[in-house]
């Protein structure tokens, strides 16, 4: 590879180190955050709102992925960055300065839409920016940006949370956050509008109003998940509310799916083989992954009695591991092996769970999540890279935006569903009605099995590289044919 075409190459060097930047600092607030989660409901309370701290946040990535993805498209990645560092910031802010775990999640609500800006505009600009010979090398450096704050990211957190208070892991970030924004905004202006092959069927309005209804659809699906139990005294009986939670689900269920459908390439929702199969693989992976990740923290302080940092070490491991696939991921890309390396890394995903969930067994020391946990992240760095090359390698000209969007978008889902899941299971353990230990064995074993599922799904991603020739993106101004067939 010449100096040109390389990452570093002199007339891209300063957008890589600012992606990669802000990476970084993204990263650092989510390993962070979950690390202190059980410090702040410790003061705060509200353990039957635990899940809902992710899914929140998740949640309203949908929105901000959508926009985000279009208006990239059609003007730019700058605004896009821009709204979304702001909105970043505002949300780590209300978190920061909360006093109710509802305020809490409020905070990340609005964090979510500027979480889900970035990340967009972040692989949008790596398919627009960087030849095709050049991309895995970058899915690879983003991926790297996460071994530092994954290293000393909890250990810090679980460190500022332990001496000074859990607030000032989420307010000390945002100073940094801005800088970066600052930093990167006038690199990703230079890319201006994207030079479209074809013309979207739907415009940015109507994007919106869909990422509107499938965060809706979404959320009552979640919230089906947490309908309690209907008390009769006189009967002494206490029933489940199924039938409110059907409704609740159809109707959630029936506005997601037909919101899916507009935001997504045509056959994801059938698991039609090929590039629509890499969406749901991304969704099914991300369930299972961080539907787990989610409460390893909770288990290693709540239920063997470990500290926070301690919590937080699980989580380290799994970020050092995870780059290592994703580099792991760029030699293989080389060799045009896509298929197998995906279905490897769900079926270490799976692995890695059900070792993790040998901490519940008080015989084994509290380190089997971390190990576990290890496991997991190689597989998430084999299987999401790989599957995010895949995205970026089948998008046609003018349309990485869009595709960008979707692979955040099912990304995001995954993440909701997975711990909405969860936590729908683990605030029975708060109602009484399962011991904590129960609740997180019933997570790790429905984790377990949504990691079996992608393993079935991964078959059915592309096997070999498309035929798309490794060029250059064209200067603004110039049309692009679509290649992609």
């Amino acid at each position: 590879m010449s100096q040109g075409e390389g990452a570093f190459a002199p007339e891209r060097r300063l957008l890589t180190i600012g992606l990669i930047g802000l990476v970084t600092i993204a990263a650092f607030e989510g390993m962070a955050v979950p690390t202190v989660l059980p410090a702040l409901v410790g003061e705060l309370g509200g353990l039957d709102l635990y899940g809902w701290a992710f899914s929140a946040f998740w949640l309203t990535n949908i929105i901000g992925i959508t926009l985000a993805g279009s208006d990239a498209d059609r003007r730019g990645p700058a605004r896009a960055l821009g709204v979304g560092v702001l909105l970043f910031g505002a949300g780590m802010v209300v978190s920061g300065i909360a006093n109710d775990m509802s305020v809490v999640i409020a905070g990340r609500a609005i964090q979510g839409f500027g979480s889900g800006a970035i990340g967009s505009v972040v692989y949008a600009s790596i398919a627009r920016a960087y030849p095709a010979s050049v991309t895995p090398r970058m899915i690879a450096l983003i991926s790297s940006a996460w071994i530092v704050p994954g290293l000393v990211g909890p250990a810090l957190a679980g460190w500022v949370a332990d001496a000074i208070g859990w607030r000032w892991v989420f307010l000390g970030i945002v100073g940094p956050l801005l800088v970066m924004g600052l930093a990167v905004y006038p690199q990703l202006a230079r890319l201006g509008p994207a030079q479209r092959s074809a013309v979207g069927s739907r415009s940015d309005t109507r994007r919106g109003f869909d990422a509107l209804r499938l965060a809706f659809g979404s959320t009552l699906l979640l919230a089906s998940l947490s309908v309690g139990a209907l008390t009769i005294p006189a009967l002494g009986l206490e029933l489940p509310r199924i039938m409110p939670a059907i409704v609740i689900a159809g109707i959630g269920g029936l506005l997601a799916l037909t919101s899916l459908r507009h935001l997504l390439p045509v056959g994801t929702l059938r698991l039609q083989r090929g590039r629509p199969s890499t969406f749901v693989a991304i969704f099914t992976i991300a369930f299972a992954f961080f539907g787990t990740e989610a409460f390893v923290p909770l288990t290693v302080v709540e239920v063997r009695g470990g500290s926070v940092t301690l919590g937080g070490l699980a989580l380290s491991a799994a970020a050092v591991s995870w780059a290592t696939g994703s580099w792991l991921q760029a030699r293989a890309a080389a060799a045009g092996t896509r298929r197998t390396l995906v279905v490897v890394g769900a079926a270490l995903i799976g692995l890695g769970i059900a070792i993790t969930a040998l901490v519940l067994l008080p015989p084994l020391p509290v380190l089997v999540a971390a190990a576990g946990w290890m496991v997991a992240g190689l597989g998430m760095g084999l299987a999401y890279s790989m599957l995010s090359l895949l995205v970026l390698e089948t998008a046609a000209r003018g349309e990485e935006g869009f595709s960008s969007a979707g692979l955040q978008l099912m990304f995001t889902l995954g993440t909701a569903f997975g711990a909405g899941a969860g936590g729908a299971i683990v605030a029975m353990a708060d109602a009484g009605q399962l011991s904590l230990p129960t609740a997180i064995g019933l997570v790790d074993g429905l984790m377990f099995v949504v990691a079996f599922a992608a393993v079935l799904v991964a078959v059915r991603v592309p096997r070999r590289p498309p035929g798309r020739p490794d060029t250059t993106p064209a200067p603004v101004g110039v049309a692009v044919p679509d290649l992609t067939g």
